[in-house]
């Protein structure tokens, strides 16, 4: 039902926001405004704000805000009308009557919710019966013990045609009711109405307030086809629009802000027996928009678990082709594939929760799993393919709705095609160019070239043959052949992530510095890869300021090491350095990593050198005579 802005307006007013919200955040109130740690996000300090004043809520951290209705919507994940309504109880506000057809309407919903209700018990109850034997030794073979099948309400539809249409109208349930709830086909030609279920293992499914409103039933013959079913469509429920266990989920998946989507009702079930209470399932059909909808009210980013054979990898980019039009700002997808021939019952099963929670771990952004489908497997050996999937890709992007979002998988793409096939660039003929493709999408759905930042130059080129070079090169060796000691790993992990940290904090130490960048001994491999990512950065022409780069890098996959490089800032000291004097400090970073990783008279003197005149062609000396003894 729609309400109208005054009375929606009067609810507000008669509602007191700061207890509202002081029923989950501790609120400590400074002047006229309660502040306390925002639910939505992990923070130490407060920066959750809440006013009566103004009647909102908003946290400086991570943007949420809103007022009454949306603080439930968000924090409880309840619809609009369900905030309205709960509100509205508590404030004392009226809603309008229906008209007489809608209470008609309403009252005949209630009645079939405990029609379903009826026949949940009437399942439940048969499953401890003798008929119910082959169900509960399916439940044994599968390892559910008696809390997990109460707790799921699991039950069993007897073999018998019209068993529980017997046991419903003996509790003066009318036929109406029984075929309108779904629980019954009606009678067909000679043959009279007969249960809708019959020999199967019965899952109930519950709405979004955990009111059962359909089953889903389990074939227990061999013949049994096929194999689930649910409840046909009804006034009340509609495959596509539900989920299963989302009812107990979304507490647990809006306080750990994610949500896991299973493929059926027993991985779901083995999910939260392992400890993922935050678990769901569709009902035997591909993810929906209306879905999809419902997991973001719960997570920004949704975990989709798939079988590792093809037919879940076809179900991951047909789920990922669903969600690009809808893309927001913060919501997207992830995608966990487990090993081949596993579901999460059978891996949970054999590795356990461990097992599991690595699969969950290692989940990939949803435009790896589109660069993926594209590119697996494929051959791109000829300038034709290689724009072909530059073509395919872009009506990819073409396909997101919101242009910020759009910008940056372009981007993404460009980074990704780059660093693909960017070892192509050097022709039998001679050296050329580096082939990359553009950043901006043309007008036929394609990418125009754009000029880099600057070219890569020939001592870029000769700094990475460099670095390679001395990978090659005996690890306690010095340049000039002498014994070396072991530089100092604690030391050396310190001044590699002050270097980052340095490089992340101002972007525009990445465009003066590629050689210097390419240059340094990076020992740590997830920094190695990063430095690799910032040097495409400089060369294929994108301008990231600090917040772009960072978001650039988290589409990467690097979130979890630009993480590292912020939990660290306490172990460099001062960390990143104002921007009058960045240069200086990456420098003086960059000069000391060398120093704790090279031993031997060339560094000794580089280091002589720096102290006179520190800037980055002394800094890089001691790298050009490396250079030039390993090519002796």
């Amino acid at each position: 039902m729609r309400y109208g802005p005054h009375l929606l307006e009067e609810i507000l007013r008669r509602t007191d926001i700061v207890q509202l919200v002081g029923r989950r955040v501790k609120l400590v109130r400074k002047g006229q405004a309660f502040w306390g740690c925002c639910p939505f996000h992990g923070e130490k300090s407060a920066s959750f704000k809440v006013e009566n004043a103004r009647r909102t809520y908003k946290c400086f951290g991570c943007g949420k805000g809103g007022d009454a209705f949306r603080w439930l919507m968000e924090i409880e994940g309840v619809t609009f009308p369900e905030a309205v309504e709960r509100l509205a109880g508590e404030a004392g506000v009226e809603l309008p009557k229906w008209s007489p057809e809608d209470e008609a309407r309403e009252e005949k919903k209630k009645s079939l919710y405990e029609v379903i209700e009826a026949a949940a018990l009437f399942f439940e109850a048969q499953l401890h019966e003798p008929v119910g034997r082959e169900a509960r030794d399916y439940l044994k073979t599968r390892g559910l013990d008696a809390a997990t099948v109460k707790k799921f309400r699991l039950g069993y539809a007897p073999a018998a045609g019209a068993a529980l249409i017997g046991h419903l109208t003996g509790l003066n349930i009318t036929m109406d009711d029984i075929i309108a709830a779904g629980l019954a086909r009606p009678a067909d030609g000679e043959r009279g109405p007969r249960d809708f279920f019959f020999n199967r293992l019965m899952f109930p499914i519950g709405d979004g307030r955990g009111r059962i409103v359909a089953f889903g039933g389990r074939g227990l013959s061999a013949d049994a086809k096929p194999k689930y079913i649910n409840t046909a469509e009804t006034e009340f429920f509609s495959k596509g629009h539900q989920l299963y266990n989302l009812a107990s989920a979304r507490p647990a998946g809006i306080k750990a802000q994610s949500i896991i989507v299973a493929e059926g009702y027993m991985d779901v079930i083995a999910l939260v027996r392992a400890g993922f209470e935050a678990s769901v399932a569709p009902l035997g059909t591909a993810l929906t928009e209306d879905q999809l909808q419902l997991l973001w009210r719960v997570a920004p980013e949704p975990i989709l678990s798939f079988d590792g054979d093809a037919a879940g990898n076809k179900a991951a980019i047909r789920a990922a082709h669903l969600a690009l039009p809808h893309l927001k700002p913060g919501y997207s997808l992830r995608f966990a594939f487990l090993p081949s021939g596993e579901d999460p019952d059978s891996l949970i099963r054999t590795g356990g929760q461990l097992a599991m929670k690595a699969v969950l771990d290692a989940a990939l952004p949803l435009g790896a799993v589109l660069w993926k489908s594209e590119t697996e497997d494929k051959d791109f050996s000829t300038p034709e393919r290689r724009a072909g999937l530059e073509q395919i890709l872009a009506t990819h992007v073409a396909k997101i709705g919101d242009a910020k979002i759009a910008d940056y998988y372009r981007r993404d793409f460009d980074a990704r095609v780059f660093e693909a096939f960017k070892k192509r660039s050097a022709s039998p003929r001679g050296p050329r160019a580096p082939w990359q493709p553009g950043g901006k999408k043309g007008a036929r759905g394609g990418f125009h070239k754009t000029p880099p930042l600057e070219p890569v130059s020939d001592a870029l080129k000769a700094s990475l043959l460099v670095k390679a070079a001395r990978k090659a090169l005996p690890k306690t060796s010095s340049a000039d052949g002498s014994a070396a000691p072991e530089p100092n790993p604690g030391a050396l992990k310190v001044k590699e992530i002050e270097v980052f940290r340095h490089l992340i904090g101002f972007p525009e130490l990445i465009e003066r510095h590629t050689e210097l960048m390419a240059a340094l001994p990076i020992s740590d491999p997830f920094l190695d890869r990063l430095r690799g990512e910032l040097l495409n950065v400089a060369a294929s022409g994108s301008r990231l300021e600090n917040q772009g780069l960072e978001t650039h890098l988290i589409l990467r996959g690097m979130a979890d090491t630009l993480q590292r490089l912020k939990a660290h800032g306490s172990e460099i000291g001062e960390g990143t350095a104002s921007g009058e004097d960045a240069d200086a400090r990456f420098l003086r970073a960059a000069h000391d990593l060398r120093a704790l990783a090279e031993t031997g008279p060339e560094r000794k003197r580089a280091s002589e050198r720096f102290k006179q005149e520190p800037n980055e062609e002394s800094c890089l000396e001691h790298l050009r005579l490396l250079r030039d003894r390993s090519a002796e």
